[in-house]
């Protein structure tokens, strides 16, 4: 948009001259005046190209720019010209008006001197002879003298109305409130006219209220005119549309674009924009150092959608939705979990259930040769207590699958503490036992006085208090709850259990991994000792494999979210509980069930 004002070909012309040349736009919007708009065409001459669409708010003379050759140019312009009604008889005003007439209008003697070869006295600026016999202003050609009233002519005649109307007003004020001195001359100054012209807003003959304050005029009606000059001459303003502030929303513009017609090597309706518009989805990015219409279109960001086409901003879907492929919708989220119908949470119960009877199997064998030595010697008591916790660890995992809970969320990490705490003491009871047995070095007394009292059995509870006391501190402090996870799988909101307390479960995890490393240690050194039943070696390769699984977890558990999280932890849990069933009694069954020649006193002595 050019915005030109009076004596702008002095000033800012060649600027505006540069800014036409060089835009790439096809439509050129000028808001100025009429003189404005000369100067600016007088400096850019023939410069102008015939395609280009010329937007104007000034209703020009026509006749102004014969001089430049520049109608063909200007053809199919749009002009937003004041509303203005019909004045009655104003055409047969003008038909008739001629220099015999009027005189002393000096205007018609110019017009009938330059159109119909009337002599002219220069002096006096009239006609004397020799002009066309009936000559009338209508047969001039529409393009040199338009019969109609031009704009600034409607203008002129509503200033005059106005300043009539308040003359009067003023006039009659005077006359009401004079005090004497009747018969003398009434005498008025300028300014005394102001008040009533300011405040006079009379309808003129057609209808139209004059309002001569430009502050009340806040709802201005515009006629919009095109501009024909095709072929070259025929100078028309034909009226296509209108725009009325008034309108209902909708309706306020009103446009004929079949009665338009477009500047000269165009064949359709014009498009003048520097992008093109930004569909659903994009955003526009403003290109640096170019002007506002100018921008790139930006696909919007993860999870953020448009819906309009052109927006600056995209905005994010709420937590609870996630953007659609095309980034012009928000769809629900779906809720979701390690449930027990999942394939991974169907495989996950299933590996749980089956080493939970596999456990059960291998106590009922422990149970029915109870009282063989094989079963003897390995702490029959421990070896039942590390039975019914292990079968207790392969039914832990069922709480970490399905909806989590309130409960459930507290007793997944408490339960799984406390089980692998009384396996580790149990395990950690049993090395001390085959240590105390074969390398004490003490006096006998007290060596049968730890063997009889049965001291080793004594850490189980005291292991498994300690773990207590950490759980309710955990619990008191920062207890696990029922927590929503939007980010890690796409298009799901996973519900987990949150611990609450990171410290707490890294607390437990230490103590466990203290527990394991322990047992690993007792275990170690009792591994060459001379004994036909000496299981040291599988609960020190047992303790190795267990603390290999939960050192291994760390780094993975840390890099995975949602529901392969909690099923890392779950395999953890199954892995570790396999490593002890496997290691530590899987070598005792193979020998009850298969070798039951080697489970025998007879055996022993031979073999001592």
């Amino acid at each position: 948009m050019i915005l030109v004002t009076r004596g702008s070909f002095l000033t800012t012309s060649w600027k505006n001259q540069v800014q036409i040349l060089e835009s790439t736009a096809n439509v050129i919007i000028i808001y100025g005046d009429s003189d404005s708009l000369l100067s600016l065409i007088v400096n850019i001459k023939q410069k102008l190209f015939t395609w280009k669409v010329w937007v104007l708010n000034s209703h020009w003379d026509v006749a102004k720019f014969d001089n430049y050759f520049l109608l063909d140019a200007l053809h199919g312009a749009l002009i937003f010209s004041h509303h203005k009604e019909e004045i009655i008889n104003f055409t047969d005003f003008i038909k008739t008006a001629n220099p015999f007439k009027y005189p002393e209008d000096i205007y018609l003697h110019v017009l009938w001197h330059s159109f119909f070869n009337c002599s002219f006295l220069r002096k006096d600026c009239k006609i004397v002879d020799n002009c066309l016999p009936n000559a009338s202003l209508e047969f001039l050609p529409g393009n040199i003298f338009d019969m109609a009233m031009s704009e600034e002519s409607y203008n002129v005649y509503n200033a005059v109305y106005a300043v009539a109307h308040s003359l009067h007003e003023m006039m009659l004020n005077h006359i009401q409130f004079q005090t004497g001195g009747k018969g003398k001359e009434m005498v008025f100054f300028p300014w005394q006219l102001h008040p009533f012209l300011k405040n006079k807003q009379p309808f003129n003959h057609t209808g139209d209220q004059v309002v001569v304050n430009w502050k009340r005029k806040s709802h201005e009606e515009y006629d919009i005119l095109n501009f024909w000059n095709f072929p070259k001459g025929l100078g028309l303003n034909v009226k296509v549309g209108s725009f009325s502030p008034n309108a209902p929303e909708g309706q306020k513009l009103s446009l004929s674009d079949h009665m338009i017609q477009w500047a000269m090597g165009l064949t359709e309706i014009p498009q003048s924009v520097c992008s093109v518009s930004c569909e659903p989805g994009f955003r526009k990015t403003h290109q640096q150092g170019n002007i506002a219409c100018c921008f790139d279109c930006t696909p919007c960001p993860e999870n953020d959608i448009s819906n309009e086409t052109d927006v600056d901003r995209c905005v994010t879907c709420p937590e609870t939705h996630y953007a659609n492929t095309k980034k012009n919708y928000c769809l629900q989220k779906r809720v979701t979990f390690l449930a027990y119908d999942d394939p991974l949470g169907k495989t996950l119960s299933f590996i749980s259930l089956s080493f939970t009877s596999l456990t059960i199997v291998v106590f009922w064998v422990f149970l029915k040769h109870r009282d063989t030595p094989i079963v003897k010697a390995n702490n029959r008591a421990l070896s039942y207590t590390l039975l019914i916790t292990l079968t207790l660890c392969f039914l832990c995992p069922l709480l970490f699958i399905g909806h989590p809970g309130k409960v459930t969320c507290i007793l997944q990490q408490n339960t799984f503490g406390l089980l692998f705490t009384v396996a580790l003491s149990t395990v950690l009871a049993k090395t001390l036992t085959v240590l105390i047995a074969f390398r004490v070095t003490t006096p006998g007394r007290m060596r049968r006085w730890l063997l009889t009292s049965r001291l080793p059995n004594f850490i189980i509870p005291i292991c498994t208090l300690l773990q207590v006391v950490l759980s309710g501190v955990w619990l008191a402090t920062s207890p696990p709850f029922i927590d929503k996870d939007v980010h890690s799988e796409h298009g799901h909101i996973i519900i987990i259990c949150n611990k609450g307390s990171a410290v707490a479960f890294y607390c437990m995890l230490g103590y466990l991994g203290t527990q394991a490393l322990g047992s690993y240690l007792m275990a170690f050194l009792s591994r060459n000792l001379p004994d036909t039943f000496n299981e040291a070696k599988f609960l020190a390769f047992s303790m190795l494999v267990f603390c290999s699984v939960w050192v291994s977890f760390l780094p993975v558990y840390h890099s995975t979210k949602g529901k392969v999280m909690v099923a890392m932890e779950v395999l953890s849990i199954l892995a570790s509980s396999t490593s002890l069933l496997v290691i530590i009694f899987a070598p005792k069954c193979y020998i009850i069930l298969l070798r039951p020649e080697r489970n025998s006193l007879h055996h022993i002595r031979d073999k001592t």
